[in-house]
């Protein structure tokens, strides 16, 4: 009987390199962000655990006052505190509830930042520094689908756990603070759910995925490169290039010829080099865009809104950024192809 071997198409090989990447990299892209949440749940917990004990202290006292008429509530009782509450006072409940959660789930994306700058700079020089680059260039796999596997990993991947180890972080907090509400006999959905906008906050980060794909492309694209061509110590060509560079610029005042400062150059060619893998780093770079639309409204939902996250899109600094990275992404294609031993 003769079997039929069927040739592995692209598709189904890129596939399986990006699962060998999250293999290999399962403790930065998953368990890193993970832990990071478990971290700040617990120091949010301990917070919550200290500023109750302050309170039940400060309620005992006497010295506890709800209102104006200097009400002083012997015990804490949520039930009863939350009477007092105007428009204005749910309103900055709302907002002071929208803070929280943004500020518990922000630390996945703080160690997403760290993650994926230390992953591009070593995708492809770890492999060239112990050889093993000579099994994988001896397997049918291009240089061309290797690169571009690193790339989405570190652009897409990488990112969309963050933001699932991020929302399940927030609802974690959430959790924590509706046990702690009806054990002070509130009523966690008036108090916390109602106010709050946890769904609005998980669109906000949902909608944000592609724009920090484009928005670290020319960071992921230089780290890759530097990855490629650093017969050594990547990291400091990588960070010192561009440091230099700035230096060189601001010394000689080489922008002023062009019309420019070297404060541009710093934002818009150091900055966007180095610090695209920070998430919401773009939001630096549009503030005038998000104060026309949101104006002085005191609501951070607004600002997180899918379609002012979407509005990144509409700058054009976003687009030469991601062509100049795919320009990088293509330099680091063809140094792979030569790439030898160290």
């Amino acid at each position: 009987m003769n079997t039929v071997h069927h040739p592995i198409s692209k598709a189904s090989t890129f596939k399986w390199m990006l699962k060998r990447e999250y293999w290999e990299n399962r403790g930065g892209f998953l368990y890193a962000p993970l832990i990071a949440g478990a971290i700040s749940l617990v120091m949010s917990l301990v917070g919550i655990l200290f500023g109750l004990l302050a309170m039940h202290r400060a309620a005992k006292s006497g010295n506890f006052v709800i209102d104006d008429e200097n009400v002083n509530v012997n015990g804490l009782d949520l039930a009863l505190l939350t009477q007092k509450l105007d428009a204005e006072a749910l309103h900055n409940l709302a907002n002071g509830l929208d803070l929280t959660l943004i500020l518990s789930s922000l630390w996945p994306f703080i160690v997403l930042a760290f993650v994926v700058f230390f992953y591009c700079l070593g995708a492809l020089y770890d492999d060239r520094r112990d050889r093993s680059i000579l099994f994988w260039k001896s397997l049918p796999l291009s240089d061309t689908q290797t690169v571009l596997s690193k790339a989405v990993s570190a652009l897409l991947v990488a990112p969309v756990i963050a933001v699932f180890a991020s929302i399940l972080t927030m609802f974690g907090f959430l959790l924590i603070i509706s046990v702690v509400v009806l054990a002070h006999g509130g009523n966690p959905m008036t108090l916390i759910w109602g106010p709050a906008s946890p769904l609005s906050i998980v669109a906000g980060h949902l909608s944000w995925i592609p724009v920090y794909l484009l928005w670290a492309l020319p960071s992921v694209g230089w780290l890759l490169l530097c990855s490629a061509w650093a017969k050594t110590k990547p990291f400091l060509w990588a960070v010192m290039l561009p440091l230099f560079a700035g230096i060189i610029v601001s010394t000689t005042h080489l922008m002023g010829a062009f019309g420019s400062t070297s404060g541009w150059f710093w934002k818009n060619i150091v900055g966007r080099l180095l610090l695209g893998t920070l998430p919401g780093s773009d939001v630096f770079y549009r503030t005038d865009q998000l104060r026309a639309v949101i104006g002085d409204r005191d609501n951070l939902v607004a600002a997180l809104a899918p379609s002012n996250q979407l509005l990144a899109l509409s700058v054009p600094d976003i687009w030469i950024g991601a062509a100049i990275g795919v320009v990088f992404i293509i330099v680091a294609i063809r140094l792979r192809r030569r790439a030898g031993e160290i």
